[in-house]
């Protein structure tokens, strides 16, 4: 078994892993429901890898995510530091002075409630410990649960059910109180100066990390909207020291919401410099870079099969989060050894063999598009291959041209059904798609391959927008009918997935924008960014150095005549 370590940094990545981890926990209860589908019960998922088994002070046994989650104060909602639901920390924690000796008057905000969800849960948790595990009563029905999470949704923690140790969630202190301004590279200059939060933050991935046997890597999602983008390139570049060996696979999500007009030049050219410091800064202290968050999801490919409202963080990191649970499956495939069985899953991979994979065949570049099919359409009957072209990307700017002979790909493939609504089987997956990628004019210069027969759980906590042409178990049935209300976890139980990582040309207009965005704005002479650049604590030599970054990983994806075409596939 070889660990992995999460951090969530940032609002919306906390929305992200909010539902991630919902995911884990149901797979954790499927795997021991003897009525659950047996793609569940024998899943060849070692849980061990994202999670840790402890005790609490009492003696009772617990079973955590090896997670560290930074946000800001108050973003708790009604859950506490702890990890256990109760008053936020914001609200019953007391100050501290000490270097104040007069009198102190307190303001203390009003504790956020749980909402009509998170009592629920409550309540059965409460009647599981006194019935001894028998939870045969419900004061609250199921739809009235649902009709709740699509309205009553304020804070990451409104849906979770799961239970978070009590060293993975920490609130940042700081002076901006209003959260819309904390919007840029700059705005956190107070936060990361600070060096006791981010040695409380360091403090804390040290305590997962060094009671791992053998960590396989760091996944890292970051809301790089913001100022919290600053809070993790310090984060990151503390890892890079401490860990050098250990690989970080970065997540940069974005809410729609976030793409809205500019309101004046100054703003424009603000949005313009944070894309690009930014992603220069991120992308120095990783192996892979994953940029996920499209302007609109409501207008996206995905609208023929979700009906997704944008101006809901509940909805949109649903789907970002299905994405990323999708690519890390091979992370946690078990150990196929050579007289083991073959038909429960196949390409099984670490998060350093995926980096190598993506990033040093070839082109030396660690910038990856993501490209997701949700649901994914089953196998045809006879001769029809899989559709390669249903797989999506949810990469923003990047070339809708995949004809590039040199890309490096891998692809995971879990749950996906045959036209009858059977499973398929690893090998027909992996018959189907490897003959698909046969016929295609332009083949991949090497691509990897990962199948589990086990889909994509649906939670309750989970959004109610699936289109009424998906059927209980994410087959797709002919079109959507217009009228319809959207479907939930009552009416969808599970849903294949497929989801391809590919380093490609196809984000070349993704890196230039950003490149051209820093020469542009803060190198060249007169540039008009370049006192924001200042104010935000960078000096003409650092801004050099981060436009020379973002020029060498363009150089990276130009044409070069030296590399060769040779295609693989594994």
């Amino acid at each position: 078994m070889r660990e992995v370590v999460t951090v969530q940094v940032g609002g919306y990545a906390n929305f992200v892993g909010s539902h991630f981890w919902n995911f884990q926990d149901e797979l954790l209860g499927l795997a021991d429901d003897p009525a659950a589908d047996a793609a569940f019960r024998t899943a060849p998922l070692d849980m061990d890898v994202l999670y840790r088994a402890g005790e609490t002070l009492q003696g009772v046994p617990t079973y955590c995510p090896r997670l560290v989650s930074v946000g800001s104060r108050g973003s708790l909602g009604s859950l506490s530091s702890s990890g256990a639901p109760g008053l936020s920390t914001a609200a019953s924690e007391q100050l501290n002075i000490t270097t104040w000796s007069g009198s102190v008057t307190r303001s203390v905000a009003k504790p956020h409630g749980r909402n009509l969800f998170l009592q629920s849960l409550a309540e059965e948790q409460i009647t599981s410990t006194s019935n001894g595990g028998n939870n045969s009563q419900k004061n609250v029905e199921d739809k009235d649960l649902v009709e709740c999470l699509e309205n009553d949704v304020n804070f990451w923690t409104d849906y979770t059910k799961v239970q978070y140790h009590s060293q993975s969630l920490y609130e940042m202190n700081g002076s901006w109180t209003d959260f819309e301004k904390f919007d840029n590279f700059g705005t956190a200059r107070e936060v990361v100066s600070e060096w006791s939060q981010m040695e409380e933050m360091n403090e804390r991935l040290r305590f997962f990390i060094e009671e791992c046997d053998h960590i396989q890597g760091i996944q890292f999602v970051v809301d790089d909207s913001g100022g919290f983008s600053s809070v993790a390139a310090q984060f990151l570049e503390t890892i890079a020291d401490d860990y050098t060996n250990t690989p970080v696979l970065l997540y940069c999500v974005r809410d729609p919401v976030t793409y809205g007009s500019a309101r004046n030049q100054r703003e424009t050219i603000t949005r313009s410099l944070h894309d690009a410091v930014s992603f220069s800064k991120l992308s120095s202290f990783c192996s892979l870079v994953v940029p996920i968050g499209l302007p609109t999801l409501s207008q996206s490919y995905l609208s023929p099969f979700l009906s997704i409202q944008d101006t809901k963080p509940f909805h949109s990191s649903a789907i970002s989060a299905a994405a990323i649970h999708t690519i890390t499956v091979p992370f946690r495939l078990q150990n196929a050894g050579p007289a083991s069985n073959l038909a429960h899953s196949s390409g099984n991979i670490d998060i350093r063999q995926l980096a190598h994979i993506i990033s040093d065949q070839g082109r030396q570049n660690k910038v990856t598009a993501l490209d997701v099919a949700m649901p994914a359409p089953s196998l045809k009957d006879g001769n029809d291959l899989w559709n390669i072209k249903s797989l999506q990307s949810l990469t923003p700017e990047i070339s809708d041209e995949e004809e590039d002979p040199y890309s490096v790909e891998s692809l995971v493939f879990h749950g996906v059904l045959c036209a009858g609504g059977q499973r398929a089987s690893i090998s027909q997956v992996k018959d189907s798609v490897c003959a698909a990628y046969e016929r295609r004019a332009t083949k991949p210069k090497f691509s990897h391959l990962s199948v589990s027969p086990c889909p994509l759980p649906i939670p309750l906590p989970f959004p109610s927008f699936f289109r009424s042409n998906i059927g209980r178990h994410g087959e797709i049935i002919g079109s959507h009918s217009e009228g319809t209300l959207p479907k939930g976890s009552l009416d969808v139980e599970s849903i294949p997935m497929a989801a391809r990582l590919r380093s490609s040309n196809a984000v070349l207009p993704f890196i230039e924008r950003r490149s051209l965005s820093l020469q542009k704005l803060g190198v060249a002479r007169g540039a008009m960014g370049t006192q924001i650049l200042r104010d935000w604590g960078f000096g003409k030599e650092e801004i050099e150095d981060l436009a020379e970054h973002l020029a060498r990983m363009v150089r990276a994806l130009s044409p070069d005549d030296g590399l060769t075409s040779d295609s693989d596939y594994d």
